[in-house]
């Protein structure tokens, strides 16, 4: 079969394309034949060696993927073959740019009726992180305000259609020429980060999502009401900030389960959802889908990698 692989890690200059044998399912597992696989940052920092994940090289990247199941592997009875299903392929978050992968069973489910194989790999990893983010670790309630940053991002989009959902008020940071897509998207209020400092054209909030980190971080600590919560998927807390703010700054790796995208695909299937698909490229241009995680040009949105018709 056809994979996208690093023998090293380093620049995406080390991805290649090769055939390698078809995996075969352990227990827990399913062998999945892969239609479309998602491309996101933490791809990249593992293709460079710098994740908090250490799988061993060689290694196929990726792990967002959608597809359908060829095998179940012992343990993995709750799926068949035939099942269109979507997810993350394992805690190692690799193995997905390639025609066929094998999962962990407890991180795919089934893939939502109303989403494309491509819409549907685009969604996993980000989708759920934002509702982690709002509902596991801010828990957020109706009525409260939420400030959302990055919120055209892929994280960010889901975070700001979650929060209003759930009835927050949402302010959000993005450029003006992305403005109209966060206001459809449910955000109340958007400052151009671009154009103004956000610390001074928004009131106290009760929740920050942090996409950004850095200086954006720390300047989002001055707007967080007494008894806020940030919540970062950007970096680890400084402990200096952690020592001051205790458990009113948090950060955290999302986990993807079956029940948690189960949750997942039911919004996307009421459409309470959207997903946003941006540059699609094959699988033989996996180089190029990373050259734009490192800043070319691309389509606002996930990029995805075309794997299967």
């Amino acid at each position: 079969m056809k994979a996208a692989l690093i023998r090293q890690f380093g620049s995406p200059s080390e991805i290649v394309i090769a055939d390698v044998p078809q995996p075969e399912p352990a227990a827990g597992q399913v062998l999945v034949r892969v239609k479309a696989a998602g491309v996101g940052p933490w791809d990249a920092l593992i293709r460079e060696g710098k994740s908090v994940v250490n799988p061993p090289l060689p290694l196929i990247l990726g792990s967002d993927f959608s597809g359908v199941v060829e095998l179940a592997g012992s343990g993995a009875s709750d799926f068949k073959p035939g099942d269109e299903i979507y997810g993350a392929t394992n805690p190692q978050f690799i193995d997905a740019y390639a025609e066929f992968a094998c999962t962990s069973a407890k991180m795919i489910a089934r893939k939502p009726a109303n989403l494309t194989y491509l819409q549907a790999a685009s969604a996993p990893v980000v989708a759920v992180t934002a509702s982690q983010i709002l509902f596991e670790y801010a828990h957020a309630v109706a009525g409260q305000t939420a400030l959302i940053h990055g919120a055209a991002g892929n994280v960010g989009a889901y975070a700001v259609q979650l929060a209003k959902n759930a009835g927050l008020h949402v302010i959000a940071t993005a450029a003006s020429r992305d403005a109209a897509y966060v206001r459809s998207l449910g955000a109340e209020k958007i400052v151009d980060y671009e154009d103004a400092r956000f610390e001074e054209a928004v009131p106290p909030v009760d929740i920050v999502v942090d996409t950004i980190g850095g200086e954006v971080r720390e300047r989002s600590l001055r707007v967080l009401n007494p008894g806020g919560i940030l919540v970062s998927v950007a970096s680890p807390i400084p402990q200096e900030m952690a020592q001051r703010y205790g458990d009113r700054v948090i950060f955290f790796l999302v986990e993807v389960t079956t029940s948690r995208l189960n949750a997942i695909a039911a919004l996307f299937d009421s459409g309470e959802l959207m997903a946003q698909v941006g540059t699609v490229l094959p699988l033989d241009q996996a180089r190029r889908a990373h050259e734009m995680l490192a800043g070319a040009p691309h389509a606002r949105g996930k990029i995805v990698l075309k794997i299967a018709e």
